[in-house]
């Protein structure tokens, strides 16, 4: 299960309308080993697409540098989908490269008239998809 501050639950849905029609995309990070999300690093869309997102490399090389110097790991790997139901992808599945990781979908598309956009949260571990439930609390 994933547990989500509200704080942080807007600001990846907040991004995620923000970057439309391309599809958004960032990480939360959080203390190595604690599995909690707690600050959240948005990224740009280097490929500036509504239905493709990738991280740029020379931001993606700081990040991890930056991630270790802090003593963090990506907690969370999130993007969205503008078109098409929060479910990865296959590309998205050949890009999780991270299995602690929660991968959050967004999709800003009402495709299930639930609303105007889907929060959903999947861990992808070699190739296979997992849902899993999301918790959002006011403050952990």
């Amino acid at each position: 299960m994933l547990t989500i501050t509200q704080a942080l639950f807007d600001q990846i849905v907040a991004h995620a309308r923000e970057d439309h029609p391309d599809e958004a995309c960032g990480v939360v990070a959080g203390p190595e080993g604690s599995g909690r999300p707690e600050r959240f690093i948005p990224m740009l869309n280097a490929a500036r697409s509504p239905t493709f997102y990738e991280f740029d490399s020379g931001d993606l090389l700081k990040l991890y540098r930056e991630l270790d110097d802090r003593d963090e790991e990506p907690v969370i790997i999130y993007h969205s989908h503008t078109a098409t139901e929060a479910y990865p992808s296959r590309t998205d599945v050949s890009y999780a490269n991270e299995p602690g990781a929660h991968y959050v979908l967004v999709s800003t598309a009402d495709t299930d008239d639930a609303g105007p956009f889907q929060f959903r949260s999947f861990r992808i571990v070699e190739g296979e998809i997992t849902e899993e439930d999301v918790k959002v609390v006011e403050a952990y």
